[in-house]
Protein backbone atom coordinates (compact mmCIF):
# COMPACT_ATOMS: atom_id res chain seq x y z
CA UNK A 1 0.00 0.00 0.00
CA UNK A 2 3.18 2.58 0.39
CA UNK A 3 4.15 2.27 -3.30
CA UNK A 4 0.73 3.36 -4.45
CA UNK A 5 0.90 6.93 -2.59
CA UNK A 6 4.43 6.97 -3.88
CA UNK A 7 2.87 6.40 -7.11
CA UNK A 8 0.65 8.90 -7.02
CA UNK A 9 2.91 11.59 -6.01
CA UNK A 10 5.14 10.60 -8.87
CA UNK A 11 3.02 11.04 -11.37
CA UNK A 12 1.73 14.64 -9.46
CA UNK A 13 5.06 15.69 -9.60
CA UNK A 14 5.49 14.99 -13.66
CA UNK A 15 2.03 16.34 -14.34
CA UNK A 16 3.18 19.60 -12.37
CA UNK A 17 6.36 19.40 -14.36
CA UNK A 18 4.30 19.02 -17.54
CA UNK A 19 2.66 22.13 -16.63
CA UNK A 20 5.77 23.89 -15.57
CA UNK A 21 7.27 23.25 -18.89
CA UNK A 22 4.06 24.50 -21.32
CA UNK A 23 5.28 28.30 -20.61
CA UNK A 24 8.41 28.07 -20.91
CA UNK A 25 8.13 26.97 -24.23
CA UNK A 26 5.94 29.45 -25.53
CA UNK A 27 2.62 27.51 -25.67
CA UNK A 28 -0.90 29.25 -24.63
CA UNK A 29 -3.86 27.53 -23.12
CA UNK A 30 -6.35 27.62 -26.08
CA UNK A 31 -9.13 29.32 -23.36
CA UNK A 32 -7.32 32.09 -22.68
CA UNK A 33 -9.56 35.07 -22.56
CA UNK A 34 -9.49 38.49 -21.91
CA UNK A 35 -11.73 39.82 -19.20
CA UNK A 36 -13.50 41.80 -21.72
CA UNK A 37 -14.56 38.95 -23.82
CA UNK A 38 -15.12 36.75 -20.45
CA UNK A 39 -18.03 39.56 -19.76
CA UNK A 40 -18.56 39.81 -23.21
CA UNK A 41 -19.14 36.18 -23.57
CA UNK A 42 -21.05 35.84 -20.60
CA UNK A 43 -23.85 38.87 -21.53
CA UNK A 44 -24.47 37.14 -24.60
CA UNK A 45 -25.44 33.97 -22.66
CA UNK A 46 -27.89 35.49 -20.46
CA UNK A 47 -29.54 37.45 -23.31
CA UNK A 48 -32.98 36.44 -24.63
CA UNK A 49 -33.02 35.08 -28.19
CA UNK A 50 -36.83 35.02 -28.53
CA UNK A 51 -37.59 39.06 -28.48
CA UNK A 52 -39.51 40.84 -31.04
CA UNK A 53 -38.38 43.55 -32.55
CA UNK A 54 -39.79 46.45 -30.23
CA UNK A 55 -39.97 50.11 -31.32
CA UNK A 56 -40.79 53.19 -29.69
CA UNK A 57 -44.65 54.12 -30.35
CA UNK A 58 -45.52 50.37 -30.91
CA UNK A 59 -48.42 48.89 -28.06
CA UNK A 60 -46.77 45.90 -26.06
CA UNK A 61 -47.82 43.18 -23.65
CA UNK A 62 -45.94 42.61 -21.34
CA UNK A 63 -46.06 39.09 -19.53
CA UNK A 64 -44.46 39.84 -16.11
CA UNK A 65 -43.43 36.99 -13.54
CA UNK A 66 -45.10 37.74 -10.13
CA UNK A 67 -43.79 35.26 -6.64
CA UNK A 68 -46.70 35.54 -4.48
CA UNK A 69 -45.91 32.87 -1.14
CA UNK A 70 -44.81 29.77 -3.23
CA UNK A 71 -46.97 30.58 -6.52
CA UNK A 72 -45.62 32.09 -8.89
CA UNK A 73 -48.29 33.21 -12.04
CA UNK A 74 -47.50 35.79 -15.16
CA UNK A 75 -49.47 38.72 -15.21
CA UNK A 76 -49.49 40.85 -18.69
CA UNK A 77 -49.24 44.52 -18.94
CA UNK A 78 -50.47 46.31 -21.73
CA UNK A 79 -48.96 49.24 -23.14
CA UNK A 80 -47.29 51.78 -25.46
CA UNK A 81 -43.74 51.92 -25.57
CA UNK A 82 -42.51 55.50 -24.72
CA UNK A 83 -38.87 55.09 -24.57
CA UNK A 84 -35.77 52.51 -24.74
CA UNK A 85 -32.24 52.39 -23.42
CA UNK A 86 -29.14 51.43 -23.43
CA UNK A 87 -28.50 48.14 -25.73
CA UNK A 88 -27.16 44.47 -25.44
CA UNK A 89 -28.07 42.92 -21.72
CA UNK A 90 -29.21 46.07 -20.47
CA UNK A 91 -31.63 46.99 -22.70
CA UNK A 92 -35.09 48.88 -21.64
CA UNK A 93 -38.38 49.76 -22.37
CA UNK A 94 -40.77 52.05 -20.61
CA UNK A 95 -44.20 51.45 -21.30
CA UNK A 96 -46.93 53.62 -20.15
CA UNK A 97 -50.54 52.65 -19.64
CA UNK A 98 -53.84 54.81 -17.88
CA UNK A 99 -54.99 52.71 -15.46
CA UNK A 100 -58.52 53.93 -13.51
CA UNK A 101 -57.61 57.94 -14.99
CA UNK A 102 -54.36 57.63 -13.88
CA UNK A 103 -51.16 57.02 -15.76
CA UNK A 104 -48.75 54.71 -14.84
CA UNK A 105 -45.29 53.93 -16.30
CA UNK A 106 -43.17 50.70 -15.94
CA UNK A 107 -39.86 49.93 -16.46
CA UNK A 108 -38.97 46.44 -17.82
CA UNK A 109 -35.27 45.03 -18.33
CA UNK A 110 -36.24 43.17 -21.32
CA UNK A 111 -33.32 40.48 -20.40
CA UNK A 112 -34.64 40.38 -17.08
CA UNK A 113 -35.92 36.77 -15.87
CA UNK A 114 -38.88 38.59 -14.20
CA UNK A 115 -40.22 39.28 -18.10
CA UNK A 116 -41.87 36.41 -19.21
CA UNK A 117 -42.97 36.99 -22.20
CA UNK A 118 -43.41 40.35 -24.80
CA UNK A 119 -46.08 40.37 -27.49
CA UNK A 120 -46.33 43.51 -29.52
CA UNK A 121 -49.88 44.02 -30.33
CA UNK A 122 -49.71 47.47 -32.36
CA UNK A 123 -47.33 49.09 -34.86
CA UNK A 124 -47.20 52.66 -33.74
CA UNK A 125 -46.30 55.43 -36.39
CA UNK A 126 -44.02 58.10 -34.45
CA UNK A 127 -41.61 61.06 -35.50
CA UNK A 128 -39.80 60.87 -32.16
CA UNK A 129 -37.32 58.44 -30.27
CA UNK A 130 -39.20 59.53 -26.86
CA UNK A 131 -42.72 59.86 -26.44
CA UNK A 132 -42.84 61.98 -22.85
CA UNK A 133 -45.57 64.40 -24.37
CA UNK A 134 -47.98 61.50 -24.03
CA UNK A 135 -48.04 62.61 -19.77
CA UNK A 136 -49.56 65.63 -20.39
CA UNK A 137 -52.07 64.58 -23.05
CA UNK A 138 -55.47 62.81 -21.72
CA UNK A 139 -57.94 60.86 -23.26
CA UNK A 140 -57.91 60.58 -27.04
CA UNK A 141 -54.80 63.11 -27.58
CA UNK A 142 -52.85 59.66 -26.22
CA UNK A 143 -53.82 57.82 -29.26
CA UNK A 144 -50.84 56.86 -31.71
CA UNK A 145 -51.28 56.31 -35.11
CA UNK A 146 -50.95 52.43 -36.36
CA UNK A 147 -48.26 51.72 -38.83
CA UNK A 148 -49.52 48.47 -41.18
CA UNK A 149 -45.49 48.58 -43.16
CA UNK A 150 -43.51 46.46 -40.42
Amino acid sequence: MAADPKDTTVTDESNETAVDAAPKTGATPSKKLSAEALIRAFENDQQKQDLPDIYVGDTVRVGVRISEGNKERVQPYEGVVISKRHGGLNETITVRRIFQGIGVERVFMLHSPQVASIKVERRGKVRRAKLFYLRERVGKATRVKQRFDR
